[in-house]
């Protein structure tokens, strides 16, 4: 590691709290999902539900939207705002002002492809099968549009960093990938992909919508140059609100904004009525403190799925992602060793270090209504199960999953 990155890593880290280090009681966590009692819900990394704490937080807002305010009621701007960024943040030990909010997180990549000029008459954008469906729909349809995209394979149903260093170059601009794929939760060797990216003069783009709250995240030791992802996944929060995490020395310098709206500017003022202030214009303004938010931000945000994450994000940083992450691996664990007597390989790679693991399904519709009848939601797509076990799931979750398989 440079003497750069070892500097930079340091200031990111810089006063904020340290994760949770003690190993939480996670079969308390039950009472905080009620969706436990009702079902037995494994598709977390399909989205997640929500927590009695989120739910609070959310109806705190809804009360002051109904009954204005009063009693403590108020609304959700400004500060509370500045928090949720401040939280998400720490979580993958970013900067406050390299976090922006953005609606999710295919709104983020399309605005770090836009800012950095692709397509353009040189660039290649280097991509590989495991990312997100959405992604590679971008980059086709951007293929269309005389973009040079290369997509690697996957190998053994992982994407090694050797394949893609066949084909970076210097007319790299960006090398775009999950860090966790939600096909089969292989997770991504980021500071490779980094190194790779920066030696040809390009950048690293990661969707961490798949790890963001469940694997820990750390952007500056990993050499993430952008990364995006929404709330209501492992954030434990609602559709609606996402963040977009751009490194600093590259705000408005390498990523441009392509976008403009009324985050970004202050002190707007007419001059063009009787008893308005004089003026140089009609209209002027101040651009705001430049960060991430004031570049990339537009519009309106969602203030209840704000309201959730204010409270989800404490619980996830209390908890802490490594012990979230080692409660998830018992459990796929499990499944590892004992699905494939009943008829299902697994497709993940062994040693993977993320809380989804996928097998493949010999016949999905039987699979299915087996699941259905023992009320027990997995994602069965294709001809693939994907499990992803969370804070509140246990040993009889996987058990009535094995049992509803036999």
């Amino acid at each position: 590691m440079d003497q750069k990155l070892t500097r930079r890593t340091l200031l990111a880290g810089a006063g904020l709290a340290p994760l949770a280090a003690a190993t939480p009681d996670f079969s308390a966590t039950r009472d905080d999902f009620p969706w436990s009692q009702t079902e037995v819900f494994l598709n977390n990394a399909g989205w997640h539900p929500i927590g009695v704490h989120s739910i609070r937080a959310m109806q705190a807002y809804l009360d002051y939207k109904m009954k204005g305010p009063g009693d403590g009621r108020e609304d959700f701007h400004g500060g509370k705002q500045d928090e949720v960024k401040r939280l998400f943040a720490q979580l993958i030990h970013a900067r406050p002002t390299e976090i922006a909010f953005v609606p999710s997180t295919l709104v983020g990549e399309n605005l770090v492809v836009a800012g950095l000029g692709i397509p353009g008459a040189k660039w290649n954008v280097v991509t590989d099968e495991l990312h997100y469906e959405g992604s590679l729909y971008t980059y086709q349809n951007l293929r269309k549009q005389g973009l040079d995209v290369r997509v690697v394979q996957h190998r053994d149903y992982r994407i090694d960093p050797r394949d893609v260093e066949k084909v970076v170059d210097k007319n790299t601009r960006l090398i775009a990938t999950s860090l966790v794929s939600y096909v089969n939760g292989h997770l991504a060797n980021a500071r490779s992909l980094a190194d790779l990216a920066h030696a040809h003069g390009g950048y690293l783009y990661t969707d961490i919508i798949q790890a963001a709250g469940a694997v820990p995240i750390d952007v500056a030791a990993m050499g993430i140059d952008f990364a995006a992802c929404s709330g209501y996944k492992w954030l434990m929060g609602d559709r609606g609100l996402g963040y977009l995490f751009v490194r600093e020395e590259l705000q408005d310098r390498v990523m441009r904004r392509m976008q403009y709206g009324d985050r970004q500017f202050r002190d707007f003022e007419y001059h063009m009525f009787p008893h308005d202030p004089p003026g140089s214009g009609r209209i002027t303004w101040e651009y705001a403190r430049p960060c991430a938010g004031t570049y990339y931000e537009v519009g309106n945000i969602s203030n209840i799925a704000a309201a959730a994450q204010s409270a989800s994000l404490p619980y996830i940083l209390r908890h802490g992602p490594k012990n979230i992450l080692e409660h998830s691996l018992r459990l796929t664990g499990r499944l590892r060793r004992d699905m494939p007597a009943l008829g299902y390989t697994c497709i993940t790679p062994e040693g993977n270090r993320s809380p989804t693991v996928a097998f493949m399904v010999p016949n999905p519709e039987a699979t299915r209504a087996k699941l259905a009848r023992a009320r027990v939601a997995v994602k069965v797509e294709w001809h693939q199960m994907r499990v992803s076990p969370s804070v509140y799931n246990n040993d009889s979750d996987i058990d009535r999953l094995l049992n509803a398989l036999s």
